[in-house]
């Protein structure tokens, strides 16, 4: 009985303090049983804090990632479309083939209607290559951008105000077309964006704040 009780003691302590405790007796099962039951426990606390830890740092890699570009959105899309000639419809600080190196991605549609996707060094600007791609809402892209006085480029100038730009897109979708943009600060927070396709101004997008409240509903239930 007492034996037990020491073992007891000796693993509610480990368990309090977050360590590793182990039971020293020369006989009984029951003790044996007792002191892997506690270690396993204590093992499975640390990996998940090990995980834990391991997401936290890879936000605040993305972040310092964001924050350190030097060639923001406006620039990469404005050095894209001096090597391929287009429209710019949207582009990305992104990785490259989920490497770790990241880039800025920029959709160019062409006019012969020829979708292409250059990757733009954030560093220094520089054209790393471009391909071809296959999309099928170019009738609408065109017919969204059709009277609009506002590039994907101004409309990321326009929406630098608010933070560093990650992403700058042609929302062609529904009744109310404009640029989608999305800002981080240094802390890693992010906020979405409407860019108007006539006069460049920038709102915070409704949509966006109204899933932040439903979270945080969620969170409170």
């Amino acid at each position: 009985m007492k034996r037990n009780i020491v073992i007891a003691a000796v693993t509610a302590a480990a368990l309090i303090g977050g360590g590793t405790a182990t039971a020293l007796a020369t006989t009984g099962d029951d003790q044996g049983s007792a002191r892997q039951a506690a270690t396993t426990q204590l093992s499975n606390d640390d990996v998940r804090d090990d995980q834990d830890d391991a997401g936290d740092r890879d936000d605040r890699d993305d972040a310092e990632k964001t924050v350190s570009a030097d060639v923001t959105a406006s620039e990469a899309i404005a050095s894209a479309l001096k090597h391929t000639s287009g429209t710019a419809v949207s582009a990305e600080l992104d990785d490259e083939d989920d490497s770790a190196k990241v880039v800025w991605k920029v959709d160019v549609l062409s006019g012969d209607n020829t979708w292409h996707s250059v990757s733009v060094d954030p560093a220094n600007g520089k054209v790393l290559g471009a391909h071809t791609d296959d999309e099928d809402d170019t009738a609408q892209v065109r017919a969204a951008l059709k009277g609009s006085s506002v590039t994907a480029e101004e409309a990321a100038k326009a929406a630098a105000g608010k933070g560093v730009v990650t992403s700058v897109d042609l929302d062609e979708d529904g009744k109310d077309k404009s640029w989608e943009a999305e800002t981080r600060t240094s802390a890693g927070a992010e906020k979405d964006w409407k860019v108007d396709l006539a006069s460049g101004k920038v709102t915070a997008d409704r949509s966006d704040a109204q899933d932040d409240d439903a979270d945080d509903a969620d969170d409170q239930d």
